[in-house]
């Protein structure tokens, strides 16, 4: 397998889409990734020679912000959020959508599974 930015890209797929498994890489990005590094993007990705596999980590390294390094960008910016205290950041701080979708219902990919609270007992009537 060969091995891009510390991630082992998959051997029996194309290069368009082998360099697809980066983080940060789509189908536009890879698409420009192979143009640049003059590497035909229907070849194997087994099939890369060494030069082509050097190319590729130069250009990606260069021009881009892939990973590691957009990983620790976006956690960064969401930390930001959090210290300066804004709407986004108390949303992010609080594990609820940040971007105005309801929460009476859905939302659960956000809040995580059901706490279910126990309902309230039935007043008995004061005579």
């Amino acid at each position: 397998m060969p091995r891009l930015m510390g991630v082992d890209i998959p051997n029996d797929k194309p290069t368009i889409i082998s360099l697809q498994y980066l983080f940060g890489v789509g189908q536009k990005i890879s698409r420009e990734l192979c143009h640049k590094a003059g590497v035909d993007p229907q070849a194997r990705a087994r099939d890369l020679r060494e030069d082509e596999l050097a190319r590729l980590a130069a250009l990606l390294d260069k021009d881009y912000t892939v990973e590691g390094q957009l990983r620790r960008q976006r956690s960064q910016n969401i930390s930001r959020l959090k210290d300066i205290g804004c709407y986004r950041g108390i949303r992010h701080r609080r594990g609820l959508p940040v971007r105005g979708q309801r929460t009476r219902t859905n939302a659960r990919t956000r809040k995580g599974p059901k706490k279910t609270v126990a309902g309230k007992k039935g007043v008995k009537d004061m005579r």
